[in-house]
């Protein structure tokens, strides 16, 4: 995947305005949001895992046609950044997001290699929550509490999509296009993309920066031997929809799930 810079003279202060700009509008201003929330529960009487960080919840309790329409509008919106992104790609004259590998081309190697994926950072990031949340590094994470209505699972899937197509695209294929065009090294770029994965999931307490952190390691390692998202758009959109739908499922039936 070539790094060179855009074509047109883009240059690289308008490169790294570009850079800060679309993560201001969307994990960047995430990540300090976390920060001020993790601040906000260190600070509160009580340990971390006694703490509650709800993840899916209704917008407009008892009035489900209303709160169907807020978070359909909230999952819409929240993938403005993703056109963003494919619009300052596709300037580029590099077919958009095809060029970091968001595309339809491989469809049977990206899911193969994201059910995979999601297999082994599955089990290996529920351990390392209950170990964490155990420990008092975590708040107890509740990944939906939504109303029983017929449109729950629907929406729980579909707001698992949207992550894992905004996380994937910018944080990895975006943001390390853009910072090996600005000349950062493999391993700064790599750091960079993991940390801040990391800190948009503060909220959650160390455990989720930690977890994810490594997570994005693993991501972005995976992404240069590929060069491609499409099986880790596969992978973390898997992930969330088993966190997501399975605590529906389980959560209150489980000695082992907690919850609030």
């Amino acid at each position: 995947m070539a790094d060179s810079l855009p074509e047109g003279g883009t240059s690289p202060r308008i490169l790294r305005s570009e850079t800060v700009l679309v993560l201001a509008l969307s994990l960047g201003a995430s990540g300090v949001s976390a920060l001020i929330s993790f601040i906000g529960s260190l600070t509160k009487p009580g340990g971390l895992k006694h703490q509650a960080a709800t993840l899916n919840t209704s917008y407009a309790p008892g009035r489900p046609w209303l709160d169907l329409a807020w978070q359909l509008f909230g999952i819409a919106t929240a993938l403005v950044p993703v056109a963003l992104v494919a619009h300052l790609l596709l300037r580029e004259g590099t077919g958009g997001l095809r060029v970091i590998g968001f595309d339809r081309m491989r469809p049977w190697s990206d899911l193969g290699r994201g059910v995979l994926i999601a297999a082994g950072i599955g089990s290996a990031g529920l351990a390392f929550y209950l170990v964490a949340r155990a420990a008092g590094g975590n708040l107890t994470v509740v990944p939906e509490s939504l109303p029983d209505v017929w449109w729950k699972y629907p929406v729980l899937v579909l707001s698992a999509l949207q992550n894992s197509v905004l996380e994937e695209v910018i944080i990895v294929g975006y943001l390390l296009r853009r910072l090996g065009q600005l000349g950062w090294t493999p391993m700064a770029a790599l750091v960079a993309s993991s940390v801040l994965r990391g800190s948009y999931h503060l909220y959650q307490g160390i455990g989720g920066f930690i977890g994810n952190m490594v997570m994005g390691v693993v991501f972005v390692l995976l992404y240069r031997r590929w060069q491609r998202v499409g099986p880790l758009v596969v992978a973390h959109a898997l992930l969330d929809i088993g966190a997501f739908v399975g605590y529906a499922l389980l959560a209150g039936k489980v000695s082992w799930l907690p919850t609030m």
